[in-house]
């Protein structure tokens, strides 16, 4: 990864470890709700990029915040520039 990407991965655990306490959880908690062990808990919240998507989800789940990642890519202004350019083209 990059590391802007690595900066990204960071703020994003960081932002669960926020959420994670914003609620009252503890890290052990979180470990028994989802099924994982301690220190694959411990790597989502440090953002590290090695842990599946599917475990991260598993931990926005138990947060509450799982509807999040739907948001993710539904904003896609370079997808709709490049698609207004195509659409314009027939245009006269």
């Amino acid at each position: 990864m990059f590391p802007t990407q690595q900066k990204l991965m960071k703020r994003f655990g960081e932002n669960l470890l926020l959420a994670m306490k914003r609620r009252g959880y503890t890290k052990a908690l979180i470990s028994e709700r989802t099924g994982f062990d301690p220190k694959t808990v411990k790597r989502v919240f440090d953002g590290d990029p090695s842990v599946s998507m599917g475990v991260y989800v598993m931990v926005m789940a138990v947060l509450g915040l799982e509807q999040n990642l739907e948001e993710l890519a539904s904003n896609d202004p370079l997808g709709r520039k490049l698609q207004d350019i195509e659409l314009l083209k027939g245009r006269q």
